[in-house]
């Protein structure tokens, strides 16, 4: 059964720790992911781009196989099944498919226009009872196209937004999507900090959660973050379990080139990269 987003972070918030959203682009995704958060006993997010959306032939299939999954592997810890950088009119695919929770990108717009989408997402997500993330400020590297050099959110602006009535926030404070660059200046706690005491109990997340070293999620964590993505970290992890079982011949022997086995190092490494995010995040044990 899927739930929203909303009391898991609340209960995140309070406790000064986060919940991962780890981005989906598969069945070994998927099933790696639900089995370690059913492990660890943690709450756990399914973060859905828009183009994985695509990838797996639209957001209803998405929703109906992690739906199945829950029930066929016993799943029951909470899941939400989040559209991750949707746009507006993702975001109605989102919300009739049957996601539980939904993002809402107005962060390229300008503010005023951002403002008067959120507000009537918020009054559609209400209505569903869906939880909803909007963004301000937008974050750097790419995603699905979107290109932000990872500038730092405007806290006045962040208030607007938050005043609407939307779940969790998602404020830009110089993170980025992808591998960090060598140059990086790190996260900008003045603006977390600024935003955190503009939004007050709102859940605050944090994009970009691949690289940023640990003592720094932990900052950021104190300072109101709830919900931290990660996605190329566990892309990362796979590619190089697969490659080195491809590299060893592995697949050359008796039926290693079944997909089932071909694909096993890859999720085993997809697990391994999860619990260690839910231990960082402090999300273990708490579902």
């Amino acid at each position: 059964m899927l739930v929203t987003a909303e009391e898991m972070l609340k209960k995140a918030k309070a406790g000064k720790y986060a919940v991962g959203q780890f981005n989906i682009n598969n069945l070994e995704w998927t099933k790696a992911i639900l089995a370690t958060a059913q492990e660890l006993q943690s709450p756990v997010i399914l973060g859905v781009s828009e183009g994985a959306g695509k990838y797996m032939t639209g957001f209803g299939t998405v929703a109906a196989m992690v739906k199945a999954m829950i029930e066929e592997m016993n799943i029951t810890v909470p899941v939400a099944l989040h559209l991750d950088h949707g746009t507006y009119e993702g975001c109605y695919k989102c919300i009739k498919a049957g996601f539980s929770s939904i993002m809402f990108d107005g962060s390229h717009l300008p503010i005023e226009e951002n403002i008067e989408k959120t507000k009537e997402l918020v009054a559609v997500c209400k209505g569903m009872g869906m939880s909803l993330e909007a963004e301000v400020g937008s974050i750097g590297g790419e995603e699905d196209g979107v290109v932000g050099m990872g500038e730092c959110a405007d806290p006045e602006e962040c208030k607007k937004i938050a005043d609407l009535g939307v779940t969790m926030l998602a404020a830009g404070i110089g993170n980025i999507h992808g591998v960090y660059p060598a140059n990086w200046k790190g996260l900008s706690f003045e603006t977390l900090a600024a935003v955190s005491e503009k939004v007050g109990d709102m859940p605050l997340v944090l994009h970009g959660g691949t690289g940023i070293p640990a003592d720094m999620i932990k900052k950021a964590i104190s300072l109101g973050v709830s919900k931290i993505n990660v996605n190329t970290e566990c892309q990362l992890s796979f590619a190089a379990a697969t490659r080195e079982y491809i590299e060893a011949g592995k697949d050359k022997k008796g039926k290693g080139f079944d997909p089932r086995k071909l694909l096993a190092p890859g999720a085993e490494a997809i697990k391994a990269t999860v619990k260690e995010k839910m231990e960082l995040f402090g999300s273990v044990g708490k579902a």
